[in-house]
């Protein structure tokens, strides 16, 4: 008896899966490369309005006709800007700069050493610290704004650098920042320099600090931005002239009766060029700190 083995059924050829998922992947960068450059091309519009009209006339930039660039360039708007006798440009560069530099050191100083503190050295009453400062972060800037002028006032600090600065140098934001950052640094590291006989004021300078410079840089940059931009209380404690930063007389070349368009816009092409540099030259320790906060602990 014989058997007969039943034929083989050849099964057809099926799609090859690193094609597909090769086609997927280009499509997905495409369309994510698309979308970033549409996303780009938005927010540098108003660079270009700022700029474009920063090197045109009024009549160009209130005019009915539009042009992409004007058909005569102004340079000499930078010289009317700092030439103006009215509005001492220079001299709030200068404060502005003076200003976001000491804000910046202080605020790096004042909310580093708390929040080390508040994560590092063991105090029975450390926690309710910690929540107090939390509980500022719930009080509006409103609340605080007249007490704190009234302070100030007080003091004779009016119209100085004490005045602009002294009194923003602590932050409960950034302090939560900095103990929620230290919560999750390498207690290891602080052990072996406690071996080595230092304690906790010597393990901040020498370990702690060199090894969190990326966080300290994030930090560093969002709060020069934040004290370069300030406006409301360097408007209402520098009541003098000399005393002026770069926000409040920005606002000054717009009064009731004249609006000067090409220089606010000059103005501003040139108080932004320092965040735009600082921003460039910290942007990768920007994302690395972000990235490093850990909302932990």
């Amino acid at each position: 008896m014989t058997t007969t083995t039943p034929p083989i059924k050849k099964s057809a050829p099926a799609a090859s899966k690193p094609q597909r998922i090769r086609r997927g992947s280009v499509i997905g960068s495409t369309g994510l490369y698309i979308a970033t450059g549409v996303a780009a091309f938005l927010f540098l519009i108003p660079f270009y309005l700022i700029v474009r009209n920063a090197l045109s006339t009024d009549a160009e930039i209130t005019g009915d006709t539009w042009k992409f660039f004007p058909t005569d360039i102004q340079w000499g708007n930078i010289s009317e800007l700092f030439s103006d006798n009215t509005v001492p440009f220079a001299t709030s560069l200068w404060n502005s700069t003076v200003v976001g530099v000491a804000h910046t050191v202080g605020v790096l100083l004042v909310c580093s050493l708390a929040g080390y503190g508040l994560a590092r050295i063991p105090y029975k009453h450390a926690n309710k610290i910690f929540y107090l400062v939390l509980v500022t972060l719930m009080v509006p800037a409103a609340v605080t704004f007249v007490p704190s002028f009234v302070l100030v006032s007080s003091l004779g600090w009016v119209s100085s650098f004490r005045g602009l600065i002294i009194p923003g140098l602590f932050s409960g934001f950034t302090c939560f920042l900095f103990r929620q950052y230290f919560l999750g640094f390498p207690k290891e590291l602080e052990e072996a320099a406690r071996v080595d006989g230092l304690g906790y004021w010597g393990a901040y300078w020498r370990v702690v600090v060199p090894n969190s410079l990326n966080f300290f840089a994030a930090i560093a940059t969002i709060t020069f931005i934040q004290g370069w931009n300030a406006f409301l209380w360097p408007l209402v404690i520098g009541q003098d002239q000399e005393a002026w930063t770069v926000q409040v007389a920005l606002s000054s070349y717009m009064t009731n009766q004249t609006v000067n368009f090409h220089l606010i816009f000059m103005a501003t092409a040139i108080s932004i060029l320092p965040l735009v540099l600082v921003f460039l030259f910290l942007q990768r320790w920007l994302v690395q700190g972000v990235a490093q906060t850990g909302i932990k602990g």
